[in-house]
């Protein structure tokens, strides 16, 4: 993780392995964002990031987030707090490189499931019959509010040299590289006149 400087900027990873399906159903999802849950938790209680953590507090002290069926989804990355987010993803598969869009389904769909899964989950995403475990209270850490925040996307797939024993052609280990700079203006932000 890169130092923030006058909370500026700031660079880490986000790290999953496992199923990654093209069109991902609302319990794929929800695996994925539960792997991310506590990598942005540990994130949060490391400096230089505790003051986030302290700032996004306060504003939940002031107004506690919506419960989606119990679980009570926090965002790092806002739409208020004004940031540029970059993302960086690399997806290691067990196939050879340009036969994942023949094989397993279309990259674009596979990488929605991904994207789907950093973002808060709508209602009809968290799957029935499923609850917040300990580890997931009092909140629920997504990286953002919203997958619109996102400003640019750079996405490598390769082949993982590791050797695939049982593994089906799903499999996938994704390294996401998030770069967050603070935005003075954004395009929501700024006035056009004529």
């Amino acid at each position: 993780m890169d130092a923030i400087v006058g909370g500026i900027k700031v660079e880490f990873r986000l790290i999953y392995e496992g199923s990654l399906v093209s069109n991902g159903r609302p319990e794929s999802k929800q695996t994925i964002r539960r792997v991310f849950h506590p990598q942005i938790k540990c994130l949060l209680d490391r400096r230089p990031m505790q003051h986030v953590k302290e700032s996004i507090e306060k504003e939940l002290h002031k107004k506690p987030p919506d419960s989606i069926r119990g679980f009570q989804p926090v965002a790092l990355i806002r739409e208020s707090d004004m940031h540029i987010v970059h993302l960086e993803v690399l997806l290691l598969v067990p196939e050879e490189p340009g036969t994942m869009l023949s094989q397993v389904g279309d990259l674009d769909n596979r990488l929605k499931t991904l994207l789907d899964a950093l973002r808060i989950p709508k209602e009809q995403e968290i799957p029935e019959n499923d609850y917040p475990q300990e580890v997931e209270k009092p909140y629920f850490y997504c990286l953002l509010e919203d997958d619109a925040l996102i400003t640019s996307l750079s996405v490598f797939a390769d082949r993982d040299l590791r050797e695939q024993t049982d593994k089906d052609k799903s499999h996938t280990l994704a390294i996401i590289r998030i770069h967050l700079e603070k935005s003075i203006t954004t395009l929501r932000t700024m006035t056009w006149t004529c």
